[in-house]
């Protein structure tokens, strides 16, 4: 009784945040507010005197484009923070431009961060420990693809089997979900950053043409496509490896179909492993109910009907697929206790003080 009021008066002084920690876009949650920050996951620091310069989209026009002294750098690789100190500035930097929407309060906010699955030990402690020291209260982690689940309504504590496929930027997550647990789960290190490596890669191949991966990503964009259907074709513009001069050439989307396409199809072979190994009555379930697409890489042209053709399911796109795991955060915030299963167990939970 006495934790429960001392709960509600913890809960009374500080605000609620939900973070999707994405290696290429942090979006924050406000309860209350909704999604009131959505930035790329980049940081520029100035080499010389060890301060950062930018944040967010400003820091990304930086990328490839700075001065010796100016690094545009993406603190998480994979998914995974790879820079303590700069992911920890970052988190502190959103985490305030998220407080300018919510009222002032005395003690720092309660926070939910979502990451992806199958993460070890090690890497929840160092979200945790970053959230921490960014200046919150409480820290809790779930899982993206649970996350991006509760954030489109999937029926997640019922005895019914829901499959959802989260390919964001660093990770892709594949996972089959029944009373409020993960069943059979598949994380991959190939999404959106990887598709853009293998565009450049490509191009350099095949056109003797190097670009940058911000060309790279507005290429995919404007003429990826996995399914033919209209062709369509964009005017790229890069350095010349043979001459040392710029150079424009056309690409279509036969060429990025044959740039992504072994990526796609190791995407898709796990996406049947992942169903291979599920139980016969999930597996039914998720026959008749489908799977959801969630993450930046369900707006990729066709995937959908490359997917529903391969695994002989019906696809769903998810209704604003980007900002799903953000959403799922931020109703685990409203209602802590009936989600509290479905987190991963940390020091907040176990804390006899807390």
């Amino acid at each position: 009784m006495f934790k429960e009021i001392k709960t509600k008066i913890l809960n009374r002084l500080s605000n609620e945040i939900g973070i999707d920690l994405g290696t290429a876009n942090t979006l924050v949650y406000v309860r209350g507010k909704g999604i009131v920050v959505n930035e790329p996951s980049v940081v520029a620091v100035n080499q010389k005197t060890g301060q950062v310069v930018a944040f967010g989209s400003s820091a990304k026009e930086m990328l490839g484009r700075t001065p010796a002294h100016i690094s545009a750098i993406r603190p998480l690789v994979d998914g995974v923070i790879s820079d303590f100190e700069v992911t920890e500035e970052m988190l502190s930097y959103f985490m305030k431009r998220a407080t300018d929407f919510m009222p002032k309060k005395l003690l720092g906010p309660r926070v939910v961060v979502g990451v992806p699955s199958g993460v070890t030990n090690v890497e929840v402690r160092a979200v945790r420990d970053a959230t921490k020291n960014a200046g919150a209260r409480e820290v809790y982690i779930v899982e993206q693809p649970m996350a991006g689940a509760i954030g489109i309504r999937l029926p997640i504590h019922d005895p019914v089997g829901s499959m959802i496929i989260d390919i964001g930027g660093g990770t892709t997550d594949i996972a089959v979900i029944s009373l409020g647990g993960i069943v059979r789960s598949k994380n991959l290190k190939i999404a959106g950053d990887k598709l853009n490596v293998d565009i450049i890669s490509y191009i350099r191949n095949e056109f003797k043409i190097l670009i940058g991966e911000t060309t790279a990503e507005q290429v995919k964009m404007t003429v990826g496509a996995v399914v033919a259907k209209e062709p369509l074709e964009t005017t790229i513009r890069g350095r010349d490896l043979i001459t040392g001069l710029p150079r424009e050439v056309v690409i279509t989307d036969s060429d990025i179909r044959e740039a992504i396409g072994q990526s796609v199809d190791i995407i898709l072979e796990s996406s049947k492993e992942v169903l291979e190994t599920t139980p016969p009555e999930i597996l039914s379930d998720i026959m008749r109910r489908g799977a959801y697409l969630v993450g930046g890489g369900a707006l990729i042209k066709g995937l959908k009907e490359l997917l529903a053709e391969t695994l002989k399911l019906p696809i769903t796109v998810a209704e604003d697929p980007l900002t799903a795991i953000a959403r799922g955060a931020g109703i685990i915030l409203e209602d802590l206790e009936h989600y509290r299963s479905v987190l991963i167990q940390n020091d907040d939970d176990i804390s006899p003080n807390s």
